[in-house]
Formats: C-alpha cells, structure tokens, sequence
C-alpha cells in the first residue's frame, strides 16, 4: 500500500504529526493511521486552553471498526481546534495532512521534536509496520 506523507512534519511512533507553522505546532494523525482505522465517523478533541502533553492521548478518533486514543507529539497549550471535523469527520480519511489537522498547540518545548522521527525514518517504520502486519 501507498501512504501520503507530509516532508515538512516530525512523527511519533504512534503516528501522529506535527508541523511547525509559525510560532505554532499543527498536529494531526498520519495518512497510515487513517488507513489502518478507516472510516472515521467522529473526532473528539481537547478544549481550547487545555494543555497536551507529549505522548499523553489529546483526544479520541472513532471508525466504524474502532476508537482509538490520539496522541499528543510535543507538549504544548491548545490555542485552535478543528472544529469543522464535528461535522466532516470523514476529512481525516481524505485529506490527513491539509483540512483534517485536529489540533494547533503553542509548543511549551521545540525541542521535544527531536524525539519524533523526520519523515524518511517515519517511511521506513511505516514499511517495518506493515511487514508485521500492521499495528
């Protein structure tokens, strides 16, 4: 299988992203999350205001097969949700990097994006993955 990934993003190893933009992190799940989900029907994210830490769950993201945690990549506080996935959840099967990020946060440390992979090690552990036969 062939997965979208997003050059400009860092991954965790439990496949969210972020992206810096600015003075803010964009975060999201990645287009191999999506997949392995599949048809997402309802994302539930934090408030504004509330703070996420680094490998603790932001929210949740429900399919039709499974409700599954998602994670936050870096620490920071929630300044945007994207609350036009209240009614168009299904925009995390479709566009995982562009209209579907789920959270931008003001990172409490840049540095934490060193933990998280660049995109070419994220490609190989996506590949390892898939070879296990998925996560």
């Amino acid at each position: 299988m062939s997965y979208k990934f997003d050059p400009k993003a860092r991954y965790a190893k439990s496949h969210e992203w972020a992206r810096i933009e600015g003075k803010l992190a964009v975060i999201g799940i990645s287009d191999y999350a999506q997949h392995l989900l599949s048809d997402i029907v309802y994302v539930e994210l934090p408030e504004v205001g509330d703070t996420v830490t680094a490998g603790e769950s932001l929210g949740t993201v429900e399919s039709v097969k499974a409700a599954e945690d998602a994670y936050a990549p870096i620490s920071g506080e929630v300044v945007e949700i994207n609350s036009a996935l209240e009614s168009n959840p299904e925009w995390v099967n479709e566009d995982p990097f562009g209209k579907a990020w789920l959270i931008k946060v003001a990172p409490t440390d840049l540095g934490e994006l060193d933990n998280l992979m660049d995109v070419a090690a994220y490609e190989k552990y996506v590949a390892e993955e898939e070879e296990k036969g998925g996560h």
